[in-house]
């Protein structure tokens, strides 16, 4: 996965209240997580402006990150202070202007049955550099991707509202069953064949200057960019239409899509199986989107400051 390929391995990684080593960043093979999924994680960016590095939406995901804890009885010990706290001197101890932070709380290690009831609930950050996750030529040009086989799980299966850990395996099986056809990315459906999200990106679907994109009730997760997206949307005078079901065959006659999320940022979608979108390049719409959107988090506009966490 692009992106990926800029870590170093170096630096530090916070644990449970400490600064330890990368590469003694360790956890035991019988800890619960690994063996069962129960974990939970974010993925936020940072940004290197004018102002110096700023994290965006920090408040926002750790709102999420809490609320992720919930369906699974996790007791996070540490509090969104102390959390900010670590992810600030993280940024500043590994020297990071721009970086992707990965903040994670997972059962650790002490029974391995299925039930976690004795197992402690371990905490970490982690930071890096990190491109456009894609690449930086589909941020321009877009991409192409294909309608997995693999449908979403439904919210009343698992919590799809939480970013857990183990409900990645969908993503990975959708995202790898699109890269071994030769495209870039994935769309996945839902149970009940209506269009849900991309592995790891929520959709936009633009038809005759109007924005639509799936409601919470398709299965989705409650994107953080997403909502960014709709907000900048809606202040540039679209009517953004932000809980509907769109069918399969609805994406063949968009006149744009897009992609959005924290490591995808806006991504546009220029061909979905073998159907041309649009005009097969990045739309007008997906362009004023998408550039709002960078110049927002580059700083470029003293819009929504109230968005930012500065180092």
């Amino acid at each position: 996965m692009a992106g990926f390929d800029e870590m170093e391995g170096s630096g530090t990684i916070w644990m449970n209240g400490e600064f330890v080593d990368w590469d003694d960043a360790q956890i035991h093979v019988l800890t619960h997580g690994l063996h069962y999924g129960t974990g939970i994680f974010e993925g936020v960016r940072a940004y290197d402006t004018e102002e110096g590095t700023a994290i965006f939406r920090w408040e926002e995901h750790l709102d999420r990150f809490f609320a992720s804890a919930k369906p699974y009885d996790m007791d996070i010990e540490f509090t969104r202070e102390e959390l900010t706290e670590a992810t600030l001197e993280l940024l500043d101890r590994n020297d990071l202007e721009s970086a992707y932070i990965r903040p994670l709380a997972y059962y650790g290690y002490d029974s391995l049955g299925v039930s976690p009831k004795d197992c402690p609930t371990d905490v970490a950050l982690a930071a890096w550099p990190w491109g456009a996750y894609l690449g930086e030529e589909a941020l321009e040009n877009g991409i192409e991707v294909m309608v997995s086989s693999w449908r979403k799980h439904a919210s009343s299966q698992v919590p799809t509202n939480a970013k857990t850990t183990g409900l990645y395996v969908n993503s990975l099986l959708a995202g790898e069953e699109a890269r071994r056809n030769g495209y870039a990315e994935a769309i996945v459906l839902n149970k009940e064949g209506n269009v849900a999200e991309g592995p790891g990106e929520n959709i936009f679907l633009v038809r005759d200057g109007e924005i639509f994109t799936p409601g919470l009730s398709e299965s989705i997760l409650d994107g953080i960019t997403r909502n960014t997206v709709i907000e900048l949307a809606e202040e540039r005078g679209y009517e953004v239409h932000d809980n509907v079901s769109i069918s399969r065959g609805e994406l063949n006659t968009a006149d744009e899509l897009f992609f959005t999320g924290s490591a995808a940022e806006v991504t546009p979608i220029r061909q979905v199986d073998n159907v041309t979108i649009g005009e097969g390049t990045r739309g007008p719409v997906t362009e004023e989107l998408q550039t709002a959107f960078f110049d927002l988090v580059e700083r470029r506009t003293d819009d929504h400051d109230e968005w930012f966490t500065y180092v």
